[in-house]
């Protein structure tokens, strides 16, 4: 920019833009080469430190008219007017900081000027009140030192003279059993007997020790003599013990004495902890508890805490022993406690026990305070009532495996009635709900009562009796699992389960688990959860992170899975059987050559025995259900069989081999037609659903054994005999008469499809057959007679 018709800036100006670009641009951009500030000028270029003053008017010349000339040059002006004020206020703010740093230097200076004189006075009153100190010092020197001369030498003159005086004292402190005198003057000579006492002071030296023998002999009868008060007895030890007397070895003994006294207070040291106490002895368990709080036993610790009274007295530095003898018996009484626990007391028997400790841990805590007992107690006691309630959960756990593993054992001689499956599912539900409720009762006792062990632990009892249910279920559980075979046996639990170990799994057994477990998630768990929810639900001590200590929804849930899977493997374990049975029957014979038939298969005879144990145990477990007889005309599938009416039909007498596969062909048309049947339905606990879901199974596996095969005409029509005898037989069994029916048809269809020449055998020939059969059944207590009570109500 150039002023008066190009006249160079000045040096102020320069200045003064150079200023105001250090104060705006804080960060210059980089200058652009003078060799191409022309081809890239623009007006933007103001601002930065390469800017070239004639270029800008030039550009701004060319690229502005002159309206846009006069309004930038108001801008201009006004910017150039901001920025000399902004300048302004900078070096104001500057000019006053300036000034205050002055004047705070100017204060500095006055200050220190009249420090310095005030020090220099300071140090020569130092130095002249030294000089006079030191002059008093050597003037009463010798004075000072004559004076502590003639104080040692009286000093001296007045222990000689009680050193020889003391015999006299000595004897005359005897004579009035002034002990703590004679004590006191002897133990004060004793420095002047060890460094002059064989000097002049010999003669003294020994009358002293003459009659401090005697003084010494005098204090141990006090301190043995059991007419002398606690006190006299403690002030004799302290004598004793200040004369060096070994009083050490006397505390061992007394103290030793003491701890043998311990074995006297346990209830396992009297007469009746000798005999053998047994639960099933109830006399005996009586006899043993209430023996805890006799009068002999109460008797006994009152003598035990007033001796810890007197010792704590005589020996003051024997606290940590005494604490240690108090702590030993609480837990030996805490041990035997446990003992019983594990012989299977009731909480009126632990009740009384705990009673007698805390009654003896309050009367200790009188006399030894700070050896906490009643917290260290409360520890003991922690452990043994935890102890309790799992030892309650588990005999109840083995109470309920007992009732279940009878079932296993084989009647013994002499014993006619057998214990059935009935019985057992009878007497397992009892040890469930009534032993549960017993344990609920046990519990609530020891809840309800008031001792001072058991109020500090009510809350850790609530959750305990809550988390022990909780587990108690889940172990349960697990040993259902081990008695139904799912699983092996651990250490654990190998003692529950070791007599369904050595014998093979009976079936029986399974449908007892599968009905015990629905029976525990319909009726069992709702009254034990109504029983925890009215005693047992101020717990809390578990924090609320955990959640609550029993969920009788999981317990639920456990169990109804458990009673679905027990009833399936049930299934499952008598349909294998009865598989063993098909598979022997249709792999053994030569099918091809098989001869005409005369009378159904003995196989018909075996399943229909394997059905009547199955639904002789199902009638002893499980319920009769509603009767819902699905006959053919009932079922979801056409209302005429498709697969069945062409093997009925009249023309199936034709003996023509051609005819017969055009019937077959028909069959396999009918079947695109036919409407899709469900066969295996969901299984229910009752008589019906199980064997038909049995006789379903086996129908299946029967099918798929004859797919396996190939037939001749003969062999075809045995298939067929044997299916017509079933399917009057099963007419009365099987809750689903329509699906056991199709699956009878599609055995036939199956066999017709393997057969070389599936020609049926008439009608009347197998009318006549069966008829037979059923003659002879008759006659010989047919196997059919127990499956047919299904369909009575």
């Amino acid at each position: 920019m150039e002023v008066d018709g190009g006249a160079p800036l000045d040096d102020k100006a320069k200045r003064m833009r150079d200023l105001l670009s250090s104060f705006y641009s804080a960060d210059p951009p980089p200058s652009m080469p003078s060799n191409t500030s022309s081809r890239y000028a623009t007006l933007d270029t103001i601002n930065t430190t390469s800017f070239d003053a004639e270029q800008y008017m030039n550009l701004l010349v060319q690229k502005s008219n002159l309206e846009n000339l006069l309004q930038r040059h108001v801008e201009m002006a006004a910017e150039i007017k901001n920025l000399d004020t902004d300048l302004q206020m900078l070096v104001y703010e500057n000019y006053n900081k300036f000034i205050s740093a002055t004047d705070t230097i100017k204060r500095m200076k006055n200050n220190i000027v009249g420090m310095e004189s005030n020090m220099e006075q300071l140090l020569e009153k130092i130095i002249s009140v030294q000089s006079r100190s030191d002059g008093v010092n050597t003037s009463l020197f010798e004075k000072r030192e004559h004076i502590e001369k003639l104080h040692r030498t009286r000093n001296l003159l007045r222990k000689v003279q009680f050193i020889y005086d003391l015999p006299s004292r000595l004897g005359k402190c005897i004579k009035s059993e002034a002990y703590a005198d004679a004590v006191k003057y002897y133990t004060g000579a004793m420095p002047i007997f060890k460094a002059y006492g064989n000097t002049s002071f010999q003669d003294c030296k020994r009358a002293s020790e003459e009659a401090i023998s005697i003084i010494k002999k005098n204090l141990q009868g006090k301190l043995f003599s059991d007419t002398e008060s606690i006190q006299a007895r403690a002030e004799a030890a302290m004598l004793l013990k200040q004369l060096d007397f070994p009083v050490d070895s006397l505390k061992a003994k007394l103290l030793e004495k003491l701890e043998q006294s311990i074995d006297d207070l346990r209830p396992e040291s009297r007469d009746i902890s000798n005999a053998s106490v047994d639960c099933d002895e109830p006399s005996k368990q009586e006899i043993f508890i209430d023996s805890v709080p006799s009068t002999a036993h109460q008797a006994s610790t009152h003598e035990f805490v007033e001796a810890l009274r007197a010792y704590r007295v005589i020996f003051p530095d024997s606290e940590q022993q005494l604490i240690k003898l108090a702590q030993n018996l609480v837990t030996k009484n805490f041990e035997v406690t446990q003992q019983q626990i594990r012989r299977q007391i009731r909480s009126v028997d632990l009740l009384g026990m705990l009673q007698a400790i805390w009654t003896d841990v309050l009367l200790m805590d009188e006399v030894l305070p700070e050896a906490a007992l009643s917290a260290f107690s409360i520890e003991a006691a922690h452990v043994a009532v935890k102890q309790y309630i799992d030892s309650r959960f588990s005999h109840l756990l083995l109470t309920i495996s007992d009732a279940l593993t009878k079932v296993q054992c084989r009647p013994k001689e002499g014993v006619e009635e057998e214990y059935t499956l009935e019985s057992a599912l009878g007497a397992s539900k009892k040890a469930v709900t009534e032993g549960s409720m017993d344990v609920l009762q046990d519990f609530r006792q020891l809840l309800d009562d008031d001792l001072g062990l058991l109020v500090k632990l009510r809350a850790l009892l609530n959750d305990w009796v809550q988390e022990g249910f909780q587990d108690f279920f889940r172990k349960l559980d697990n040993h259902f699992l081990l008695l139904s075979g799912k699983i092996n046996s651990t250490g654990q639990d190998q003692g529950l389960t070791e007599g369904t170990q050595k014998e093979k799994i009976i079936s029986g057994l399974l449908v007892v688990l599968a009905q015990l477990s629905v029976f525990i998630e319909q009726s069992a768990i709702p009254r034990i959860t109504e029983e925890i929810a009215a005693s047992f639900s101020a717990g809390g001590a578990r924090g609320y992170e955990y959640g609550p200590a029993f969920v009788p929804a999981e317990i639920c849930r456990i169990f109804r899975s458990a009673g679905e899977k027990f009833l399936h493997l049930y299934i499952n374990m008598r349909t294998q059987k009865i598989s063993v049975l098909l598979r022997k029957r249709f792999t053994t014979p030569n099918w091809v050559k098989h001869k005409e038939p005369r009378e159904v298969h003995m196989f018909v005879d075996l399943f229909l025995q394997e059905l009547e144990a199955i639904g002789t145990e199902v009638k002893q477990i499980l319920p009769q259900g509603i009767h819902r007889k699905h006959h053919r005309t009932d079922s979801n599938g056409s209302t005429t069989s498709s697969r069945s009416n062409p093997l009925r039909d009249d023309r199936i007498i034709r003996s023509n081999t051609q005819r017969g596969r055009s019937q077959l062909l028909e069959t396999h048309l009918a079947k695109l037609f036919k409407q899709k049947m469900e066969i295996f339905t969901k299984v229910e606990h009752t008589q019906e659903s199980v064997v038909t879901t049995i006789v379903k199974f086996c129908l299946k596996s029967l099918q798929e054994f004859v797919r396996l095969q190939t037939f001749n005409r003969s062999g075809f029509q045995q298939i067929q005999l044997d299916i017509q005898f079933l399917r009057t037989t099963l007419k009365e069994t099987a809750e689903d008469e329509a699906a056991i029916d199709f699956l009878l048809d599609e055995v036939i269809v199956a066999a017709a499809e393997r057969c070389l020449d599936p020609i049926p055998l008439e009608p009347p020939i197998l009318d006549k057959l069966i008829q037979a059969k059923l003659a002879k059944n008759s006659e010989q207590s047919p196997a059919s007679s127990s499956l047919h009570g299904f369909s009575s109500p």
